[in-house]
């Protein structure tokens, strides 16, 4: 895995699971957790072999999120996730069935298209998996794999596919307390977490926009591009608690060198919970951890789907000390209509800092637990 990085305070394989099937939110919030482990304390983080499988908790994810350049100025964005999750908590953990769930998309921007793929997989069936040394997680022929300092994102569906080369640009980030991340007042309501919020990517991206498949009726040309990249690591079993509806996610890069992460819990009374979070990642490396207290999250706008689904659409963040922000889709229906549903999308940024003046930026948002 690459030494570079450093801490800082369907196939024939293809199956559908109803363990999958639940939805991400309720797993996450699941009141049954005998035999898994739980994020309960501080641990301490060791690289490259907390980038692989952890063994052991429920559920797991490696989320990467950019925003790409092309010729002529062609935007866009695009997310390769993927989610493993762990039954049967009776068996050792290494011979547990080990359920895989990814989702690919990219958001081409000038079109204001948005095209969305899911996979599933088990290890048990040699469809899916994933290892510390070398780092590598895949299902079918998606990937995210480390070959030296590099790591290579490829996924490719019909005619969507993508080829990037990631390389790390800051440091990792420990988000919460040295990585725990306790996301409610129940011991074990927490998850462990850690982001690397600034890579550079190059490689080639191929959209089919004349209805053709990609390698089918080609070959059609690659769009060479260019861009950054955001890495999103947890695992946990049981983050969520009791009475929490879902959250509202942002990773964003500004343009004067900051990265910016912050997560905030809705309870279903609609109120905000006091065990929101996030993480400031300044110029010089250094990590201003924020909570809920120092962070106003104000919805200024809403996008509503065909089928009478509301979700928040636009945003003004204010952050003590910090900047304002205001943060806007790039297209508007960027929502997830898969096993589980849920809007995650790339976003642009305006802001000022207080006697610094006007800054942008970009980066994508997640929006969770709208659809009960």
């Amino acid at each position: 895995a690459p030494t570079g990085l450093t801490s800082r305070a369907a196939s024939p394989n293809q199956v559908q699971s109803p363990a999958i099937a639940v939805g991400l939110l309720d797993v996450l919030g699941a009141s049954d957790v005998a035999g898994f482990e739980r994020a309960i304390q501080p641990r301490r983080f060791r690289f490259p072999q907390d980038h692989g499988p952890h063994l052991g908790f429920r559920t797991e994810w490696w989320y990467v999120t950019g925003l790409l350049e092309g010729p002529n100025a062609a935007k866009y964005g695009f997310q390769l996730t993927f989610f493993r999750l762990e039954l049967s908590p009776g068996l050792p953990p290494a011979a547990r069935p080990q359920l895989y769930l990814a989702h690919f998309s990219v958001t081409d921007i000038a079109r204001g298209a948005f095209h969305a793929f899911e996979r599933t997989g088990r290890a048990d069936l040699g469809s899916a998996g994933a290892r510390a040394a070398p780092f590598e997680v895949f299902l079918d022929h998606w990937s995210l794999r480390a070959e030296g300092d590099m790591w290579r994102l490829h996924a490719s569906n019909g005619k969507v596919a993508l080829d990037l080369e990631l390389e790390a640009r800051s440091p990792i980030v420990l988000q919460g307390d040295e990585g725990l991340s306790r996301k409610g007042a129940p011991r074990g309501a927490a998850s462990y977490y850690y982001s690397v919020p600034n890579w550079s990517a190059k490689g080639s991206l191929y959209i089919d926009t004349e209805g053709a498949a990609i390698g089918v009726a080609g070959p059609r040309q690659p769009i060479p591009v260019t861009g950054a990249a955001w890495l999103d690591r947890e695992w946990s079993t049981s983050a969520l608690g009791a009475g929490q509806a879902g959250w509202d996610w942002f990773g964003l890069r500004l343009d004067d060198g900051r990265a910016l992460m912050y997560y905030q819990l809705r309870k279903r009374d609609g109120s905000v919970d006091p065990h929101s979070s996030g993480s400031i990642l300044e110029r010089d490396g250094t990590v201003r951890r924020l909570r809920a207290g120092e962070v106003n999250l104000e919805v200024t706008d809403y996008w509503e789907s065909a089928d009478g689904v509301r979700y928040p659409a636009r945003w003004r963040i204010e952050i003590s000390g910090g900047p304002e922000l205001e943060v806007v889709p790039w297209v508007a229906d960027q929502r997830w209509r898969g096993t589980f549903r849920y809007w995650e999308g790339a976003v642009r940024v305006r802001g000022i800092q207080q006697g610094e003046g006007t800054l942008g930026g970009e980066g994508y948002v997640e929006l969770t637990g709208y659809e009960r």
